[in-house]
């Protein structure tokens, strides 16, 4: 905990959308399991919410409470330079995240958030990440369920394979619960925004710069029955394997030649078939702003399910590494993804860039660049599980 005995800033973290469901989860989270001494904040555009949110946070509490507006650039400045670390759940990132972001870049402030959103990652990378390397800023996208159990989960199964091979690392994933609001509403956001989210990508194709020896990719893949965990894998469209390659492209431990495929993992095939035609539908109706509107009006951001739902969801990611004569399955697993892991996971990231002696690192890097080993002990240490399934 040697970090936290740092006194440049006011706070070590500061929750910004901390009134959202999500955010209250997070807020909680940290009121019970943070270091005592932790010096943390609350953040929103409502002081009043704020404070009722302090007044009922578990253990008495009493984190500080900063006003700050998505729609006031200075009072997100402000927030960024009384913080070491700030973490953020304010979303569709791609319509509210960027002047943050910008704020924590110019400071040399840690940055977290729960985007799942690939056309903001880009955008956030063209236009601020040398600006975060210059001040030490590091800006880790994707720490909730997307993207910490699939980034972190290839990086534990690739830590098990030889060194210095071509690797493979399939991941397929299972769960039963209901995602929240604000992920919902970045899904629609991106679905009527493919063009912009392919241009965004080709910005970056154009600025990132080239992996020279080494070879990292996450191809889509096609359906199919994969006997490996008995199921059918659907090919996931997720931020989560595009994450995964660019921890491989920065980290050489995953080889010369490395390979990501993400899959949903789906027993019954009627199942699979429904899945696949919902989320067509899904698609074709948010290219219709009509009814764009009526789904987002179905579950909005700052909405989720009880505590008794919540308590009976669960996720399992199963991976299937090979390489160099060797195949290995893992398996990341816990409750409920929408919701409680994703506030555990989040609020144990922002306490590791607090707590923790990481790698050095600057600019948009991901969890598994910044925090690696030591986000699996913490998260182990809080009950997600990585384990070594099978081996041979």
């Amino acid at each position: 905990m040697s970090r936290l005995k740092r006194t440049d800033r006011p706070y070590d973290i500061v929750l910004f959308g901390a009134t959202g469901f999500v955010g209250a989860l997070t807020a909680e989270y940290l009121a019970a399991h943070a270091p005592e001494d932790l010096r943390w904040a609350i953040a929103g555009r409502d002081e009043i919410k704020l404070r009722r949110l302090r007044d009922r946070l578990p253990g008495g509490a009493e984190p500080g409470v900063l006003p700050a507006d998505v729609s006031d650039p200075a009072s997100l400045r402000a927030l960024a330079e009384h913080a070491r670390v700030v973490a953020t759940t304010v979303g569709p990132y791609v319509t509210y995240g960027e002047e943050l972001v910008a704020a924590c870049a110019d400071a040399g402030t840690d940055y977290v958030d729960l985007t799942g959103e690939p056309e903001f990652v880009d955008l956030v990378y063209v236009r601020h990440d040398t600006r975060a390397r210059e001040t030490g800023a590091r800006l880790v996208h994707a720490c909730g369920f997307d993207s910490v159990p699939h980034d972190l989960g290839a990086y534990f199964t690739v830590r098990q394979l030889p060194e210095g091979v071509p690797l493979t690392v399939d991941g397929f994933v299972t769960a039963d619960a209901t995602f929240s609001g604000g992920t919902f509403a970045s899904a629609l956001n991106q679905f009527a925004r493919g063009r912009q989210m392919v241009a965004a990508a080709r910005e970056r194709h154009r600025h990132e710069p080239r992996l020279m020896g080494r070879r990292a990719t996450a191809p889509l893949g096609t359906p199919r029955f994969a006997p490996e965990v008995g199921a059918w894998a659907l090919p996931l469209p997720t931020i989560d394997p595009q994450i995964v390659r660019r921890s491989a492209k920065a980290l050489e431990r995953y080889g010369p030649d490395f390979r990501y495929r993400h899959y949903a993992a789906v027993r019954r095939l009627p199942v699979a078939v429904g899945g696949t035609a919902a989320v067509g539908a899904l698609f074709a109706a948010a290219q219709l702003p009509p009814a764009r509107r009526w789904l987002s009006d179905r579950l909005k951001p700052g909405e989720g399910p009880s505590a008794q739902k919540r308590a009976r969801s669960w996720f399992s990611v199963r991976f299937v590494g090979e390489g160099g004569g060797r195949r290995v399955c893992t398996e990341v697993s816990g409750g409920d993804p929408g919701y409680d892991e994703t506030a555990k996971m989040f609020a144990e990231a922002a306490l590791a860039l607090a707590c923790d002696d990481l790698p050095e690192t600057a600019g948009q890097v991901t969890t598994a660049v910044a925090m690696g080993d030591a986000l699996i002990e913490r998260l182990r240490a809080a009950g997600i599980r990585f384990r070594v399934a099978a081996s041979r």
